[in-house]
Formats: structure tokens, sequence, C-alpha cells
């Protein structure tokens, strides 16, 4: 593939400012269908949480891209950066079992840049998507969107039936395959001030 200049996409780290991400997998190749690979982007969810101070809103991981809503709990906080830590972990290890399991697929994920230097990509190049929430309602309208991705795309029948969701987390559906850090604040107009627990 020819190296093509990707735009760049700013972030905004402002403080009090939830994060709506979106990011997908190489080309639309449908990698996040299988369990092991859904597993992989969690545990590597996981580890960002336990690394940088934020919370974990929403999210929903389709066969082909993931939705993500974050919290930063502290100022210093780089959502490109989180972004990046996750990706890279899922990258990392997905790469590797493509190479020990399917090298067939290598010549379609191959990315030669200008330099020569050689790549094989998991997640599209660029950022994806990101947008900053400033109010509580626009927090509430974007879980209800990312709870709604499988019923739109005809995987369930109701978002609570998607294992690979918060929104079994939500309809209180227990055990979850992963906990939330509590509700956002209540879906009133406003500007986000989170509760403290």
């Amino acid at each position: 593939m020819p190296w093509r200049k990707f735009k760049t996409r700013r972030t905004w780290n402002e403080p009090g400012h939830a994060h709506e991400l979106t990011f997908c997998c190489y080309r639309r190749y449908p990698f996040l269908r299988a369990d092991r690979t859904r597993q992989w982007f969690l545990n590597a969810l996981q580890m960002a949480r336990r690394r940088f101070p934020l919370e974990l809103w929403a999210y929903v991981i389709m066969p082909e891209h993931v939705h993500l809503l974050l919290w930063p709990t502290s100022a210093d906080v780089d959502i490109g950066a989180v972004r990046k830590a996750v990706k890279l972990a899922v990258s990392r290890r997905a790469i590797a079992h493509i190479r020990e399991y399917h090298p067939e697929w290598l010549e379609r994920l191959r990315v030669t840049w200008p330099d020569g230097r050689v790549e094989h990509h998991f997640w599209q190049a660029g950022g994806g998507y990101d947008r900053n929430l400033l109010r509580e309602d626009a927090v509430w309208a974007a879980i209800d969107y990312i709870h709604a991705n499988p019923v739109r795309r005809g995987l369930c029948r109701i978002p609570e039936d998607w294992e690979w969701s918060s929104a079994r987390w939500y309809a209180g559906v227990r055990p979850t395959i992963l906990e939330m850090d509590g509700p956002p604040p209540t879906p009133t107009p406003g500007t986000i001030t989170r509760r403290r627990r």
C-alpha cells in the first residue's frame, strides 16, 4: 500500500470533559469478532485504567471497531496517551498471534513507509474519533448511542443481550465482563459536575 498522509486530529484535554472515543480495525477488517481478541482489548483497557487516573463510563466492542466513554479524573490525563496505550497493547498481541497462526494475513496488513520501514497494522492509522462531551445530557446520549450499536447492526435484539458492552452493567446484569466506575451524573442539562464517591 502506498504511503498516504492522514489528517491530524486535535484532542482537547480539558478538565471536566468526558471523552467519547471511536477507533476502527485496519481497513475495517472484523478482527474483533473473535472472543479472544475482544478479551485482549478488555485486558488492555483494564491496564490503562490502572495506569491513568480515569473512569470508564461506557464501552462496546463491535466486530471492526470500538466505542469508549472515558472521564479523566485528573487534569494531567492525556487522552491521546490513553488511546495509544490501549491500541498498542492489543496490536502487539494480535500481530504476534497472526504471525504465528495466520501468516497469510501479514501481506494484507503490511504498510511500507517512504523511508522503507515496514509495519503491520491492526488498527486503522490515525487517532480515530474523539469528541469532548461537556454536558450531562450529551453524556447520556453518547451512552445510549454506544449501547445501541449492536442492535442497529442486527447482532442482538436489545442492548443488554450483547455481552461485549457496558449495557449489561447498566441493566443490572451481574456478573459482567467489565465493571464500570459508577454511573455518570444524572441526565440534566448543564455542565458535567461529577459526584465524588
